[in-house]
C-alpha cells in the first residue's frame, strides 16, 4: 500500500488549514478529513469550463472570472477553448494554493498562470464581482453552495451574492457553480434571483465513473 504523505499546510482566512497531500503519483488537496480535490478526480472541475464557454458561443473578447484555482482544472479547460482575445481572471483567496502549483504541482500546472490572458487576484472572488464585469463567473471555491472551507462563503450562495453576482454578469451572461452533491433550496434561490437555471449531475472523473457533482449554469433572463 502506498502511504500518503502531507508536502505542504495552508492557512485559510476565517476557515480550518488545508493539507497538499501526495499519494504515489497522485496529489490531493484536504481538508480535515474531507478531500477537497484530487488529480484523480478532475472530470467535473473541467466541465465547469468547457460547458460554460459552449453555453457562451463564439463571443468577441470574452471575459471569464475564476473562483478559485485549486488544481487548475478549470483554469487550464478554459484556456483550451478560448481564442486569444479572450481574458481569464482567476481569484484565489489563499496564496499558498498558487505557491503550490509553482512549486510541487509545478508539471500539473503547465504554466497555465502565465498565460498572457490571465489575470490572478489574491483575495475574495466577491470583491472581483465588485471590480468588473464579466460574461461569465465561473465559482469553484468550496464543496458548494453549503459552505465547508469557511463559513464566510456562504454569503457567495446567498441572495445578496447572487445579486452580486448579477450586477457583475454582462448581457446574457451566465454564473457556473460547482458542488459536490445536489442542493435544492440552492436551484430554488437561484430561480428566484431571477436566472433562467440548468442543472448538470456529471460524474467527478472523464472516464464517466466516481461520485456525482452537480454544475448549475445560471443565465440571466
Amino acid at each position: 500500500m502506498i502511504p500518503r504523505e502531507v508536502i505542504a499546510v495552508a492557512d485559510v482566512p476565517g476557515g480550518p488549514p488545508l493539507r497538499l497531500v501526495r499519494h504515489g503519483g497522485d496529489h490531493i488537496i484536504m481538508l480535515e478529513r474531507n478531500e477537497l480535490m484530487s488529480t484523480r478526480k478532475s472530470g467535473s472541475e473541467k466541465a465547469l469550463a468547457t460547458m460554460t464557454c459552449e453555453r457562451l458561443g463564439q463571443r468577441k473578447a470574452p471575459h471569464l472570472l475564476i473562483g478559485g484555482y485549486g488544481m487548475g482544472f478549470t483554469l487550464r479547460a478554459a484556456l483550451g477553448e478560448l481564442g486569444a482575445d479572450a481574458r481569464i481572471t482567476v481569484a484565489e483567496l489563499v496564496p499558498d494554493i498558487l505557491d503550490w502549483a509553482r512549486g510541487p504541482m509545478e508539471a500539473l500546472t503547465d504554466g497555465c498562470l502565465d498565460d498572457r490572458r490571465v489575470e490572478v487576484r489574491i483575495g475574495d472572488v466577491g470583491a472581483a464581482m465588485e471590480a468588473g464585469r464579466y460574461d461569465a463567473i465561473l465559482l469553484d471555491v468550496d464543496n458548494g453552495p453549503d459552505g465547508l472551507t469557511r463559513p464566510a462563503n456562504d454569503a457567495l450562495y446567498s441572495m445578496a451574492g447572487l445579486a452580486r453576482a448579477k450586477r457583475a454578469l454582462r448581457p446574457g451572461g451566465i454564473l457556473a457553480v460547482w458542488s459536490a452533491g445536489p442542493d435544492p433550496t440552492f436551484t430554488r434561490r437561484l430561480g428566484a434571483a431571477g436566472f433562467a437555471v440548468d442543472e448538470v449531475k456529471l460524474r467527478a472523473r472523464e472516464n464517466g465513473k466516481g461520485p456525482i457533482h452537480v454544475i448549475w449554469f445560471a443565465s440571466l433572463r
